[in-house]
């Protein structure tokens, strides 16, 4: 009995000096950090939609807090490897991820080692958008969205979409578009959505469902047609292009790209990134570049860890029911 009341009492004083200790490690790490490189995985190709806004992101944060921020591009496994290693990583602020759509999409499709919300720690939005646009062949007759739906159903075989196979955007998108309308368009499997839209533009199919920023030159070249975006708003460079919203379609497909820690990172070093995440978006600077891309950046009060978190695990709801579709739409003969 003495013992054991000996020990308790030795040991609650010994608890309370190891977590007080614990908690001032942690403190002081925020208040230090960082103090070396910070290195920012981007699971896709340089020169990418969700390369480009971490890139310029990185190049104007490592202004702000002394260190550099180093972009290093672990592509494969449509994005799958880098968000792998992010999520092995130790939890000490120095390995951080772009995550994007695809981190929502790719787990209804392949089995991924690593859960896209439990083993990371959100940071917040670098941009939101931008959406997809359907674009058709120029030399189509069809000047609306309510023309083309109405030839597509008049002959289901008529017309094909690029996609980047059926766990992609354009893919999904498709499938959407056809669930609402009724049409039965097929998909036909591109190396990637840029290079489905070149192949609208030459003629080689008829349209595809594409990023904003892989359109418009086409649409300026007079080489495709944008009858929809699939945005809440109409895009403030494309006025005269409606939302499938306006047109009766619940059709609301864009991209995003965000900032992770991996799980375990102390939550002073999250709220120290959200900050200066936060002053390099919310930047004139920042902004003028991203909208040319047709990409937007939230509130900072609704740029926190919190809803990112929040909107991140909505997302992967949403795209799990469009996956549903995707897995299911027809798709024909892959492309070279």
């Amino acid at each position: 009995m003495t013992s054991r009341s000996s020990f308790s009492r030795l040991g609650l004083p010994l608890t309370g000096a190891l977590l007080a200790g614990l908690m001032l490690g942690t403190a002081a790490q925020a208040q230090t950090y960082p103090t070396r490189a910070i290195n920012l995985i981007v699971p896709f190709a340089p020169g990418g939609l969700t390369d480009v806004p971490a890139r310029v992101f990185a190049a104007m944060a490592q202004e702000k807090i002394g260190q550099n921020i180093v972009v290093e591009n672990k592509t494969g496994g449509t994005g799958t490897i880098g968000v792998a290693y992010v999520s092995r990583a130790t939890p000490d602020g120095y390995t951080l991820l772009a995550n994007s759509l695809a981190d929502a999409q790719n787990l209804h499709f392949v089995s991924v080692p690593y859960s896209p919300v439990d083993d990371f720690a959100q940071v917040g939005w670098i941009v939101d958008g931008p959406p997809v646009v359907l674009v058709i062949s120029a030399k189509l007759p069809y000047k609306t969205l309510k023309e083309f739906v109405a030839a597509a159903k008049a002959d289901p075989t008529k017309f094909s979409f690029g996609t980047s196979g059926p766990a992609s955007s354009p893919a999904m998108a498709t499938a959407q578009l056809n669930a609402a309308a009724g049409t039965n368009i097929v998909g036909v499997p591109y190396r990637g959505s840029g290079e489905a839209a070149r192949a609208v533009a030459g003629g080689s199919i008829e349209g595809v469902f594409t990023f904003f920023a892989q359109a418009k030159p086409l649409v300026d070249d007079g080489k495709v047609r944008a009858l929809a975006v699939a945005a809440a708003q109409r895009m403030p460079g494309w006025p005269d292009v409606p939302t499938f919203q306006e047109l009766g379609y619940k059709i609301n497909f864009r991209g995003f790209v965000g900032l992770a820690a991996p799980a375990k990172t102390p939550k002073p070093v999250i709220e120290y990134l959200n900050k200066q995440l936060n002053v390099v978006v919310q930047s004139d600077a920042f902004k003028s570049r991203m909208g040319a891309l047709g990409m937007s950046v939230p509130p900072e009060s609704e740029n926190t860890p919190p809803k990112y978190d929040a909107f991140i695990r909505e997302e992967i709801v949403r795209q799990g029911e469009i996956a549903k579709l995707s897995k299911n739409a027809p798709q024909g003969p892959a492309r070279e």
